[in-house]
């Protein structure tokens, strides 16, 4: 069983990937999944998480099967 991690923009960028499969065990929140996916590296700053398509927080409960995306902020004029 696995979760989905993908990553858009500038963290797509400096990353070097556009995503990652990861083993669910454990992973409660997208939190957890950025930890184990990114070695526990700090999550950018201002950073947004989308957990199957819908805005959620870093505390968001996560379950086998999701997707979780982490994106930069949206600007636009």
């Amino acid at each position: 069983m696995s979760i989905s991690v993908r990553y858009f923009a500038r963290l797509r960028e400096q990353l070097g990937r556009s995503g990652d499969e990861l083993d669910a065990e454990g992973i409660r929140t997208p939190a957890d999944a950025w930890a184990r996916a990114n070695g526990g590296d700090t999550l950018p700053a201002n950073t947004l998480v989308a957990v199957n398509q819908d805005y959620a927080s870093l505390d968001s409960t996560v379950r086998d099967g999701d997707e979780i995306a982490f994106f930069p902020p949206v600007t636009g004029g």
